[in-house]
């Protein structure tokens, strides 16, 4: 499968569920490589700091940058899964990839102002659905607060009302330390023995692949 972790809105957390669906499919077994089309480097350099350590299983990486549609699509015949991650930008490399992949999530902070930005992401993917036809495309609440009192999916089920091309995750991804932590160190927080951000990143793997972690 090809996943897209994108968006207008920088700051989500993209990179960060990218890195830990990347880490969770490596532990699976998977053959995962991932592509990172944002130039500020933090998928690239997670991986780096993580593939220096030599008990833990590999994650591929590559960068492109441009046009990278070819490079999704070649990459998908070597690799049984791939991830990319996109930066938070209507840009070349996010439409492109848009095209190439099979489904798109677009993580986003808990606040409406932060939701709204996916108005122009309904448009983007509804082009790409134009040469892209079977695209998925979800909205995940991403860094979204832990205070399970706070209602941030019922505001995001509010603006999707008005986003026909988008469907909400069922999982919210929050915003805990312990995510901030592993990145450094070049560990998934599957790693980590944190049994809340497990949870999340396990049920948010088996939403888009379908298969218990």
């Amino acid at each position: 499968m090809i996943l897209l972790l994108g968006g207008e809105k920088g700051g989500t957390g993209k990179s960060t569920v990218a890195v830990n669906l990347a880490v969770w499919l490596a532990t699976t077994g998977a053959d995962v490589v991932l592509i990172d089309t944002d130039r500020q480097r933090t998928a690239s350099q997670f991986i780096e700091r993580r593939n220096t350590l030599v008990d833990l299983p590999k994650v591929h990486c590559t960068e492109k940058y441009g046009n990278v549609f070819d490079t999704v699509r070649d990459l998908a015949k070597r690799y049984g899964e791939v991830i990319v991650d996109a930066g938070g930008r209507d840009s070349e490399e996010l439409r492109t990839a848009l095209v190439a992949t099979q489904i798109v999530y677009c993580p986003l902070k808990a606040s409406q102002p932060d939701i709204e930005t996916s108005v122009h992401m309904n448009e983007l993917v509804k082009l790409a659905r134009g040469m892209n036809p079977t695209l998925q495309a979800r909205l995940l609440i991403s860094m979204g607060p832990t205070n399970p009192v706070i209602q941030e999916a019922a505001e995001a089920q509010q603006i999707l009302r008005e986003l026909p091309e988008l469907t909400l995750s069922n999982v919210i991804v929050r915003d805990r330390k312990v995510y901030r932590d592993a990145m450094p160190e070049g560990r998934g927080v599957i790693e980590m023995n944190n049994a809340k951000a497990t949870a999340e990143i396990k049920a948010l793997a088996h939403e888009i692949y379908g298969v218990e972690g």
